[in-house]
């Protein structure tokens, strides 16, 4: 046994991360229309060697889906393939404990950029009827950077969702990721401005749409509420470590032209 802490969250990062989600000095609005509100974070710090990596806040008002189901709805991957229409690739690599594992995503990214792929470590609470779903980009000896894809990274990446009522809540998701590569303005505004909001849309609708589909589909597995039910392979956490951003290949993509330009203003 090595004598380094434990790479899992703690209390007090479950803590922290609910308060971000709730903070709102030095906070910039982008978007604000129809129960849904898309801010960045502008440093307090903002010297020309202030490191790019922009983090992004959505809140959302449901009125119609409880909270359980919003947090089934993230946690399910079986359920993800219908609704995520950015998911390219993803897959559960290992369980690290009764609420934390590793895993695959790989998602689009709009046209002529190269398409991302992230490994993460997730972990989850549940308390005082709260949820929260936090990640982090990890190294996993048996998931190295893949060529046609670029390897970002996820500094602090999660969802909040705070119940209003039976069947309503509040739902928070904050991202703090580096992309990698040289990334143009438009990307970066189009990331909070209109695929932020889009996404957002399509995690609402699915959590709509999931008690009907999962009444079709496996009803009673949910071993994100019940880890018994697991049978993905045990994994031990001190196997892990993080994912810096500096250690990954730069992709410059500074000169790439917005091929969605006239869509999006139109």
């Amino acid at each position: 046994m090595s004598g380094r802490p434990s790479i899992l969250p703690t209390e007090d990062a479950f803590a922290d991360f609910k308060k971000q989600c709730l903070a709102t000095e030095n906070w910039l609005n982008k978007y604000d229309n129809n129960g849904m509100q898309v801010w960045i974070e502008v440093p307090e710090n903002r010297g020309n060697n202030s490191p790019k990596v922009h983090k992004i806040k959505c809140k959302m008002t449901i009125k119609d889906v409880s909270a359980a189901t919003m947090y089934d709805v993230i946690h399910d991957g079986q359920y993800r393939k219908n609704w995520d229409p950015n998911m390219l690739e993803s897959f559960d690599i290992a369980r690290l404990s009764d609420n934390a594992d590793v895993g695959y995503y790989s998602w689009l990214c709009p046209k002529p950029i190269k398409n991302r792929d992230v490994v993460t470590l997730r972990s989850w609470r549940v308390m005082d009827d709260e949820y929260i779903i936090i990640n982090f980009s990890v190294k996993h000896p048996k998931h190295p950077p893949q060529g046609h894809l670029v390897r970002a990274v996820s500094l602090l990446t999660g969802y909040f969702i705070k119940p209003t009522g039976p069947n309503s809540c509040t739902f928070f998701y904050l991202s703090q990721a580096d992309p990698k590569g040289s990334l143009p303005k438009w990307v970066v505004n189009k990331a909070s401005q209109v695929l932020a909001p889009r996404v957002m849309k399509c995690v609402h609708k699915a959590g709509q749409n999931y008690s009907a589909w999962k009444q079709q589909n496996s009803p009673n597995l949910k071993p994100w509420l019940y880890p018994e039910q697991s049978n993905l392979p045990m994994m031990d956490p001190a196997d892990l470590s993080i994912q810096r951003a500096d250690s990954l290949q730069n992709v410059d993509e500074s000169s790439k032209k917005d091929a969605l330009e006239s869509e999006d203003s139109s």
